[in-house]
C-alpha cells in the first residue's frame, strides 16, 4: 500500500526572486553574502535584473555588458553552482528590450498619417509632407530636447535623467500615397511624390480624398536602464532588429563559460506606456499581403474608419492580427530559438501586448503572469497547461500595499491567489542587492514589497520560503486537471474600435472583456467550481478527441465552450466540427458565432462557415439546454452555465460554497488540490470533492502537519472533513487504492479559554534606529503606545515573555491563540520553538506533554518597517538616494510635495503582540 510522503524540495520547488542590481555596482565580496543570506532564508534562484544606480556609488556602477559586468555575472553563475542556486538572466536592463547599441532602423516605429482633398483636374498645392514633431519624457530630471544630441548614448547624466521616450523634430519618410473618390476607386500616387514632397499628379474628375502615411519612430527608451542600458526600445515586430539587437550579446558572451543560466527572461512588453503607440514596422504591407491575402494599402480608408462600419471593423482586425503574428513569429519564436541555441530557456511576460497572448505564452517555456486577479492569471497559466508545459511562473507581490507596509502575511494569501489561479514557480518582485554595509534601509526598488535583509520580517522569510517550497513541491507534480477549454475571443476585440487606438493590448479581462460573454462564463465556472482554461485558434488546431473527451499535449479536457462569441476563426470552427464529429461534447453559452472575421477572401470564407453552422439542427430538452448531435458528439446550448455544465457530464468542485478556492492537479492514479480558505469565516465541515478517492491524504505546508484525512463516500466522489481558519490552506492528495498511515488530527475545544495574563516584559532585541528600553506592562497593546518617541520610531523585533501555570482542565492539547499580533510572530515554550506564525490567524497546538507545573512563554514579534521610516521622513534623514523614480508613492497619504513617496504623514503603526493571549483546551475528534 501507498505511504504518506511529502515530495522531495528542489531548488525549483523554492520560490526565486527577481535581484534588481542597481547600476550594476555589484562586487565579489557583497555578491556571496547577498547570496548566501538568500540561501538561509530559503529561496532556490535568483533572476538577475540591471537597474537605475545608487547615488554617491557612481565609481562603482559597471557598464551594462562590458567585460567587467560579464565576470561578475560568471562569478555569479559560479556561486549560484557551489550553493545549488538557479540563476535567470534578464535580456535586458530594465524593460523592454533595447539599449544603447539600437540603431534608428532598429527602434521602435510609429505610423503617423494625414488626409489631404482635392477636386478632379486641380493640383495638391501643399506638400505631402510629415515633421515628427519633439517630445521628452522622464522619470528623473526632464532635460529639454534641444539639451539631447544623438545617438541617445552620447548624453550626460542618462542616470539622472531617466528617459522614458524621446522623439527628436525630423521630416519622416512617406511610406505610402492613395487617392480614394466618392466611387470607392483607389490611386497609388507614391512614386508620384517628389523629394520635397510635392504630389506631380492631377486628378481626374470628382472629388478625391488622399491618405498618407508617414513611418516615425515611437521614441520609447528602456525603463529603469542600468548604466550602460541607456538607449532606444527595439521594434518588436521586426525579426532583424531582435538580431541586431541579441547579436551584441552574443559578442559579450563569446568564449564565456555561461552553462549556469537556467532562462533568460523579457519583462512585460509595456512598450506603450507611453504617449502614441509601437504601431508599424518597415515590412508592414508586405507582411500583410502575405498573411491576410489582399494589399491594405488599397484600404487605408477603412484602417482609419472611413470606410463602412462593417468593412472598417474588419479591416482593422486584419491590422491588428497581423501585428500579433509579427511579435510572435519576428520577436518570441526567434529569441526562443536564441536562448535554446545557448542551451537555455526563455521566460516571458506576454501579457500587455498588441497580441494574442496565448500564443505568445504558449511559444514559450515558462509563462509568466503578474496581478492580483486570478482571471488575470488564466492567459499564462493556460497556455502553459494546453501546450504542456511544467511550470507557469509569476511576478509576485508588486504592490500589495504601499511601501514598508507589506506583512508576510500579507504576501501569503498573495502568493495563494496565485497557486489557486495555476501558477506553481513564484518569483518575488523583488529583492534589491544591497552591499552589507549600506545604512538602513539599504537599497531599495522603486515598487514594494521590499524583501531585502534590513527588512524585520527577514528573520521570518524562511517559513514563508518553506510553506511555497513545499506547496511549490506538489504544484509541480504531475500534470493540470481542469474540464473546460474556454475560447478566447480575441478576433471580436480585434473587431471593435475601442477607445480609438488601432492597438489594443491585452492582459485579463480588463478591460476589453469587461461584460462579454467571454468574462461572464469565466467568473460563473470560477464561483461554482468548475475548472477551465482559456484556449486560442491556433491552439485549437492541435487538439485531438480521445473516449469521452479533448487532449492537448497529453492533457485532458472534456468541452470545449465558446462564451458567446460573434466571431471565430473558420480553421478553428472547422476544427471544432471535426472534434464534435469525432465525439467530442461542445458547450455554446447564450449564442453560437454568427460569423468569420477579418476581409481577405470573406465571401468565400462565410459561406463555407454558414454552411458548417447550418448542419447543426437544435432540438430543445426539459432542462432548457438545447442540442445538437453531429457524428460521434454534440453541441449543447443554453442561456446559463450550470445546465450547460451538467449536461455535458461536468463535475463542479462543490467546496467553492463554503468559501474555498482550489487548483486541481493529476498525479499518478490520484489527484492532488491546493485549498485556500479565502473567505472569513473558519471552516470546520465536509467538503465535497468530484474526483473519486479510496483516501485523501491532508498535507499542511506552513506546519508540515500531515496525516490521513476523515472521508465519507458518496457515489464516484468522496468527501473529506477540512479544518480551515481564514487565510489558511492545505493540500490533498486523493487516491483510488487504501493508503496507509497516521490519522490527521481534528481539534475540537471541550472548555473555555483561559487568558494568560499577568506581567509582560517586553525586550526589543534587534532592530532601530535604538533599541528602545525594556517594558514591563500588564496591558497587552501596541508598543507604540506603551513608550515614548523611541518605541514610536522603532521597527525591528520585540521580545514579549510571561509565566503562566498548567491549566487545571486537563487536556490532550492546548490551543494557543495570540489574539491580534503586528506582525509575524515566533513562539518559544520553555526555551523550544514552536512554531512562526505569519496571520491573519495566530494560532498553534501544543501538546499537554510539553506543558509543565510552571510555564515560561516567549513571543518574538517584528512589525514593520514603517514606523522608522516615518522617523527618516520627519526628520529628513535621506534613504531615497536612488537614480530613476526615487521613489513613486503608492497611496495619497503617502504623497510628498514633490508628488513622490514621503510617510512624514504617517501616523505610527501599530505594533507587536495586541492580544489577547489564550490557552483553550481540546481534544482530538474522529468528525462525524
Amino acid at each position: 500500500m501507498a505511504q504518506i510522503a511529502w515530495p522531495v524540495i528542489t531548488k525549483q520547488t523554492k520560490p526565486w526572486a527577481r535581484w534588481w542590481w542597481e547600476g550594476s555596482a555589484v562586487n565579489k565580496k557583497d555578491l556571496t553574502w547577498n547570496m548566501e543570506s538568500y540561501k538561509a532564508a530559503g529561496l532556490g534562484g535568483l533572476e538577475i535584473t540591471p537597474i537605475y544606480g545608487v547615488k554617491g556609488h557612481e565609481s562603482e556602477f559597471i557598464t551594462y555588458l562590458s567585460p567587467q559586468w560579464v565576470s561578475m555575472l560568471q562569478y555569479t553563475l559560479q556561486e549560484g553552482k557551489r550553493l545549488n542556486m538557479g540563476i535567470d538572466l534578464a535580456n535586458a536592463t530594465g524593460w523592454p528590450f533595447g539599449g544603447p547599441w539600437v540603431t534608428s532602423e532598429d527602434a521602435s516605429k510609429e505610423m503617423f498619417w494625414k488626409t489631404y482633398s482635392v477636386k478632379g483636374g486641380e493640383k495638391l498645392n501643399e506638400a505631402v509632407a510629415f515633421t515628427q514633431q519633439p517630445l521628452v519624457r522622464a522619470d528623473g530630471v526632464a532635460p529639454k530636447i534641444t539639451d539631447l544630441i544623438e545617438p541617445i548614448s552620447s548624453n550626460k547624466n542618462l542616470q539622472l535623467m531617466a528617459l522614458d521616450q524621446v522623439r527628436f523634430e525630423k521630416h519622416i519618410p512617406l511610406t505610402i500615397l492613395v487617392a480614394y473618390d466618392e466611387k470607392g476607386q483607389h490611386i497609388n500616387l507614391t512614386n508620384k511624390v517628389d523629394a520635397d514632397g510635392k504630389l506631380n499628379w492631377t486628378p481626374p474628375a470628382g472629388d478625391w480624398k488622399l491618405y498618407a502615411i508617414f513611418q516615425g519612430w515611437h521614441g520609447k527608451m528602456v525603463e529603469r536602464a542600468a548604466p550602460g542600458g541607456e538607449g532606444f526600445v527595439i521594434d518588436h515586430f521586426s525579426k532583424p532588429a531582435l538580431n541586431h539587437y541579441l547579436d551584441r550579446f552574443d559578442k559579450a558572451f563569446a568564449g564565456k563559460d555561461l552553462s549556469g543560466i537556467r532562462s533568460f527572461f523579457n519583462d512585460s512588453y509595456e512598450v506603450d506606456d507611453a504617449r502614441g503607440q509601437s504601431n508599424f514596422t518597415p515590412q508592414f504591407f508586405d507582411e500583410f499581403s502575405k498573411r491576410r491575402g489582399y494589399d491594405l494599402r488599397d484600404h487605408l480608408d477603412a484602417l482609419f474608419s472611413k470606410d463602412g462600419k462593417d468593412i472598417n471593423n474588419r479591416v482593422l482586425c486584419d491590422y491588428r492580427e497581423t501585428i500579433s503574428d509579427l511579435l510572435l513569429d519576428n520577436f518570441t519564436k526567434p529569441w526562443h530559438d536564441w536562448a535554446k541555441a545557448k542551451g537555455a530557456l526563455i521566460r516571458n511576460q506576454s501579457h500587455g501586448s498588441p497580441a494574442n497572448i496565448l500564443d505568445l505564452y504558449g511559444a514559450i517555456d515558462i509563462p509568466e503572469t503578474e496581478g492580483n486577479d486570478i482571471l488575470s492569471y488564466k492567459p499564462a497559466t493556460s497556455a502553459a497547461h494546453i501546450m504542456g508545459k511544467p511550470l507557469a511562473s509569476s511576478e509576485s507581490a508588486t504592490w500589495l500595499n504601499d511601501h514598508f507596509l507589506s506583512s508576510l502575511g500579507d504576501v501569503k494569501q498573495a502568493i495563494d491567489k496565485l497557486f489557486i489561479g495555476g501558477v506553481n514557480h513564484i518569483f518575488y518582485h523583488g529583492i534589491s542587492y544591497s552591499p552589507k554595509d549600506a545604512a538602513w534601509p539599504g537599497w531599495l526598488f522603486y515598487a514594494a514589497v521590499h524583501f531585502n535583509q534590513t527588512n524585520p520580517f527577514w528573520n521570518d522569510f524562511s517559513t514563508l520560503n518553506n510553506y511555497i517550497a513545499r506547496t511549490q513541491s506538489f504544484l509541480q507534480q504531475g500534470k493540470p486537471d481542469n474540464d473546460v477549454l474556454v475560447y478566447y475571443p480575441l478576433f471580436d476585440s480585434f473587431s471593435e474600435l475601442g477607445r480609438g487606438d488601432l492597438l489594443k493590448h491585452y492582459a485579463g479581462m480588463r478591460p476589453d472583456f469587461m461584460g462579454t460573454g467571454f468574462e461572464t462564463s469565466s467568473a460563473e465556472m470560477l464561483k461554482k467550481g468548475y475548472t477551465f482554461d482559456f484556449i486560442s485558434d491556433k491552439q485549437i488546431l492541435g487538439l485531438q478527441t480521445t473516449s469521452g473527451g479533448i487532449i492537448s499535449n497529453g492533457n485532458h479536457y472534456k468541452t470545449i465552450l465558446l462564451p458567446n462569441c460573434k466571431y471565430i476563426s473558420l480553421e478553428s470552427f472547422t476544427k471544432i466540427m471535426a472534434l464534435a464529429n469525432d465525439g467530442a461534447i461542445v458547450v455554446v453559452y447564450k449564442n453560437l458565432p454568427s460569423g468569420v472575421p477579418g476581409y481577405g477572401n470573406l465571401d468565400k470564407r462565410e459561406t463555407i462557415f454558414k454552411n458548417l453552422l447550418g448542419s447543426l439542427n437544435f432540438t430543445n430538452t426539459n432542462n432548457g439546454v438545447k442540442v445538437a448531435k453531429i457524428g460521434k458528439g454534440r453541441f449543447l446550448l443554453s442561456d446559463e452555465i450550470t445546465p450547460l455544465m451538467e449536461v455535458a457530464g461536468i463535475t463542479r468542485e462543490a467546496m467553492t460554497d463554503n468559501g474555498l478556492q482550489f487548483v486541481r492537479r493529476t498525479y499518478k492514479t490520484g489527484n492532488s488540490y491546493f485549498v485556500a480558505n479565502k473567505g472569513d469565516k473558519a471552516v470546520d465541515t465536509w467538503v465535497p470533492l468530484a474526483k473519486n478517492a479510496a483516501s485523501v491524504v491532508i498535507f499542511n505546508p506552513m506546519t508540515k502537519q500531515s496525516g490521513l484525512g476523515k472521508i465519507n463516500k458518496r457515489g464516484r466522489g468522496a468527501s473529506v472533513y477540512l479544518q480551515l481558519q481564514p487565510g489558511e490552506s492545505c493540500i490533498l492528495q486523493t487516491s483510488p487504492t487504501v493508503i496507509t498511515g497516521a490519522a490527521y488530527n481534528y481539534y475540537q475545544p471541550f472548555g473555555d479559554a483561559i487568558n494568560i495574563a499577568g506581567n509582560w516584559t517586553l525586550r526589543f532585541t534587534e532592530g532601530g534606529p535604538t533599541l528602545p528600553a525594556t517594558i514591563q506592562t500588564s496591558e497587552l497593546k501596541s508598543w507604540t503606545e506603551l513608550g515614548g518617541d523611541a518605541e514610536k520610531a522603532f521597527s525591528g523585533t520585540g521580545s514579549y515573555t510571561i509565566t503562566f501555570n498548567k491549566p487545571a482542565k486537563t487536556a490532550t492539547n492546548y490551543q494557543l491563540d495570540l489574539g491580534k499580533v503586528h506582525e509575524e510572530a515566533e513562539v518559544y515554550l520553555n526555551g523550544a520553538k514552536l512554531a512562526t506564525l505569519l496571520g491573519p490567524q495566530y494560532i498553534v497546538n501544543i501538546p499537554a506533554s510539553q506543558l509543565k507545573a510552571n510555564n515560561q512563554l516567549e513571543i518574538k514579534v517584528a512589525n514593520l518597517m514603517a514606523n522608522r521610516i516615518i522617523d527618516m521622513d520627519k526628520r529628513n534623514i535621506p534613504y531615497r538616494i536612488f537614480y530613476n523614480t526615487n521613489f513613486q508613492s503608492h497611496g495619497r497619504d503617502s504623497r510628498g510635495p514633490d508628488g513622490l513617496f514621503n510617510a512624514s504623514k504617517w501616523e505610527p503603526k501599530a505594533s507587536g503582540l495586541i492580544g489577547p493571549v489564550t490557552l483553550t483546551p481540546m481534544s482530538i475528534v474522529t468528525p462525524k
